[in-house]
């Protein structure tokens, strides 16, 4: 233990890699106890507040850089122009979002109990998982609480506090060992064992119950879901997107058992603008069934100021051929659909910065009404990552429908997680989640957030699903957002800052 001391920053770094296998797609939990026991008893062990920053920091640049290892494999499509930037990505995720872990634990208030730390060192670090969903325009991949997303008993707690709620609640089990091991007696591991037993066994039962106890009517809606499965290297050739298109084409009139009331592509399917391209249009129509609609991903162009801006967008037709609505992609992915500072980058990236596209901003969450048949929201993407974001709560739709294509990441943890971030929405909002990938996992996720039918990645076909009727009712996150948690992270903390008299 000494030398683990001796060394603290080289073993919160090892610890910070050992975190990563608790998300999706290993939920190791295991992994998670031990990473955020040993983090904890380091920062108790921690005799000036440089120390504090220093380990915790060391931790959050290894579970940060080699968590989102992934993001990488997006550079990777294009080598030759982008390939160099693979370590300096890696790095920077690491350095910034490092901080998130280092400026909890400076804040740790000295001469308390360390059970008074271990609060507020938890409860800040939830507060800061908040700040980094809208800090720079957020970046809320991977809150603590997707650890549990594996049980759908676990997550059921988040239809009151949301993702947060959950972060707090595994956090504070997988750290309470490193207050055991910062004082290594008898009655501390016992405390220690009652605690972990009665969160885990309420928060388990609570969630039993809730499923076991929930009743939902089955609909009279079907929906296809197309997923191509197209390499993204393939997926903009000029010269192969007639083929990617009729693949669409193809997977979309296949094999009719019952009549599918929506079908829908995902995010950019089509290569070509349906609303302003009658020739493959018509091709589409071709495809909807009588009373049905089309909803399809692609590529717009609104005017502003006298330009045509592209917008990533989700198109709705009709059999007839009308375009019945738009939703425009909101919360834009920086680096990727738009830089950041632009002006202000040095000479030598702007080369890279000028090939990446800078895509208009849509007006947020609206709600989409199909005649006769259902309303619903759009989310595209990245967006569906945003705890009590992605639905407009004053005029709250009936489904959501999710366009993506982590075809971008390969064979990587990155799209298994994007889906552990889709379940979380399904609990938090109460809200059925329908989604198609280009390449990915689509399917349909119910408002347990429980896996209803799903096609795996890389896997090339349809899927035909009967949703249920929809709640009618918001849950308590979804009425009330992030104040109630944030408010109870709040007390711990000024549990942690209060002095208590030893005895």
């Amino acid at each position: 233990m000494n030398y683990l001391l001796k060394y603290a920053k080289t073993t919160a770094f090892v610890a910070g890699i050992l975190s990563v296998w608790a998300f999706a797609p290993w939920y190791t939990i295991s992994a998670a106890v031990l990473a955020f026991a040993v983090l904890m008893w380091l920062l108790l062990e921690a005799k000036t507040r440089k120390n504090l920053f220093l380990t915790a920091y060391a931790f959050g640049f290894a579970h940060f850089a080699f968590g989102l290892s992934w993001v990488g494999n997006a550079l990777l499509i294009e080598p030759e122009k982008f390939g160099w930037l693979y370590p300096i990505v890696l790095i920077a995720a690491g350095a910034f979002f490092g901080l998130f872990f280092a400026l909890p634990a400076v804040l740790i208030p000295q001469k308390r109990k360390n059970w008074q730390k271990w609060l507020f060192f938890c409860a800040m670090v939830v507060v800061f998982e908040w700040i980094r969903s809208f800090i720079f325009t957020g970046f809320p991949w991977n809150l603590i609480g997707y650890t549990l997303a594996f049980s759908d008993e676990m997550i059921q707690i988040a239809a009151w506090g949301g993702s947060y709620l959950l972060s707090l609640v595994a956090l504070l089990v997988y750290t309470v060992g490193g207050v055991w091991f910062a004082r290594p007696v008898k009655k501390n591991l016992l405390y220690c064992m009652a605690f972990v037993g009665l969160v885990v066994g309420g928060v388990w039962s609570v969630g039993y119950l809730r499923i076991r106890n929930f009743t939902m009517d089955e609909g009279n809606i079907v929906v296809r879901i197309v997923q191509p499965s197209i390499p993204q290297k393939m997926k903009w050739d000029s010269q192969i997107a007639e083929d990617n298109f009729r693949d669409y084409l193809e997977l979309s009139r296949a094999n009719f058992q019952t009549k599918p009331d929506l079908i829908v592509w995902g995010e950019t399917a089509s290569p070509f603008r349906l609303d302003d391209d009658e020739k493959h249009l018509a091709e589409a129509v071709e495809i909807i069934p009588q009373g049905s609609y089309l909803i399809a991903g692609m590529i717009t162009y609104r005017e502003r100021n006298g330009w045509f801006v592209p917008h990533n967008s989700m198109v709705i037709i009709d059999d007839k051929g009308e375009i019945v609505d738009y939703y425009h992609k909101s919360h834009l992915v920086p680096f990727g659909e738009y830089i950041p500072f632009r002006e202000y980058l040095p000479d030598f990236i702007k080369p890279v910065a000028n090939a990446i596209g800078t895509f208009g901003r849509g007006n947020g969450p609206k709600k989409i009404v199909l005649d006769g048949l259902m309303s619903l929201g759009g989310v595209i993407c990245y967006e569906i990552i945003f705890p009590h974001e992605v639905v407009n709560q004053e005029a709250r739709p009936d489904f959501l429908v999710n366009l993506t294509n982590d075809g971008w990441y390969g064979n990587s943890a990155g799209p298994y997680q994007h889906w552990a971030a889709t379940k979380m929405r399904a609990v938090e909002e109460g809200i059925e989640i329908i989604r198609a990938a280009n390449n990915g996992i689509s399917g349909v996720i119910d408002v347990l957030g429980r896996d209803k039918n799903i096609m795996p990645l890389n896997h090339k076909g349809f899927l035909d699903v009967r949703l249920d009727k929809p709640l009618g009712y918001k849950n308590v996150y979804s009425r009330f957002g992030n104040g109630v948690i944030l408010t109870f992270c709040l007390i711990l903390v000024f549990l942690g800052v209060i002095k208590v008299e030893r005895e």
